[in-house]
C-alpha cells in the first residue's frame, strides 16, 4: 500500500506542478504567459525533482511506468510490484491534470486556443513525423533511465543524487525536448490527455489520440533499452 500511495501523490504533484507550469505559459492572462520553454522546462525539473525528494524512501520515486518496467527488466523492481507502481502512477496522473484543471479554469475559459489546452495536458510534436517524433521518444527516455542509474551508481546521500535527477529532467528538456515536448513517460502523458478528453474544458479540441501511443511505447522502449545497455556496460 505504501509504494501505491507514493507513486500516486508523488505522480499527483509531478503533474499539478508540471502542467502547471505549461498552463501558466501559455494560457491567456496568467501572469506567467508567454515566458516560454526555459520557464516550462525549468518547471518541470522541479516538479520532478520535488516529489522524488518526498517520496524516494518510500517508493523509489519512479512516477514513470517506463522507468518502472526498465527496472524490472533489470531486477531492481520485483515484477509483482510493477502493477502496484502502475495504477498509483497513472490514477495520480489523472488526479493532478483535474486539479490543474481546476486551479486554472478562468484561464481555460478566456484562451481560444484548442492546441493551447490541449498542451498543458500531454505532448504533441513540434513537426509532425511519426517516425521521427517516436525515435526522439525513445533517445529521450533512453538518456532518462540511463542517467538515474548512473547517478544512483554514485552513492550520493541527504537527497543529492536526487537534484542532479532534476538536473537531468531540465537538461533533456533543454536540450532534447523540444522536438516532441519531452514526454519520456507514459503516466505523464496519457493520464492527462484522458483527463482532457473527459473534463468539460470550455472550448477544447480533440485529445489528438492517433498521436496518443508514441508518448507511451516510445518511453518504455527507450527505457528499456536504457536500463540494458548500462547493464551491459557497467
Amino acid at each position: 500500500m505504501i509504494i501505491f500511495l507514493a507513486e500516486l501523490i508523488g505522480t499527483l504533484l509531478l503533474i499539478l506542478l508540471g502542467d502547471g507550469v505549461v498552463a501558466n505559459v501559455v494560457l491567456k492572462n496568467s501572469k506567467g504567459y508567454g515566458a516560454g520553454w526555459m520557464v516550462i522546462t525549468t518547471g518541470w525539473a522541479i516538479a520532478v525533482a520535488v516529489p522524488a525528494l518526498i517520496f524516494g524512501s518510500y517508493s523509489g520515486a519512479h512516477f514513470n511506468p517506463a522507468l518502472t518496467i526498465a527496472f524490472a527488466v533489470i531486477g531492481k523492481v520485483a515484477w509483482s510490484e510493477v502493477p502496484i507502481y502502475l495504477a498509483g502512477q497513472f490514477i495520480g496522473g489523472f488526479l493532478g491534470a483535474v486539479l490543474v484543471f481546476v486551479h486554472n479554469y478562468d484561464h481555460f475559459k478566456c484562451s481560444e486556443g484548442k492546441e493551447d489546452k490541449l498542451a498543458v495536458f500531454c505532448t504533441g510534436p513540434a513537426i509532425r513525423n511519426k517516425i521521427i517524433n517516436f525515435t526522439c521518444e525513445v533517445i529521450g527516455t533512453f538518456v532518462l533511465v540511463f542517467g538515474i542509474l548512473g547517478i544512483g551508481a554514485q552513492n550520493l546521500t541527504n537527497g543529492v543524487g536526487t537534484l542532479f535527477v532534476g538536473l537531468l529532467i531540465w537538461g533533456i528538456g533543454l536540450s532534447l525536448g523540444g522536438t516532441t515536448g519531452y514526454a519520456i513517460n507514459p503516466a505523464r502523458d496519457l493520464a492527462p490527455r484522458i483527463a482532457h478528453a473527459v473534463l468539460p474544458i470550455p472550448n477544447k479540441g480533440d485529445s489528438d489520440w492517433d498521436y496518443s501511443w508514441i508518448p507511451v511505447v516510445g518511453p518504455i522502449i527507450g527505457g528499456v533499452l536504457g536500463a540494458l545497455v548500462y547493464t551491459m556496460l557497467f
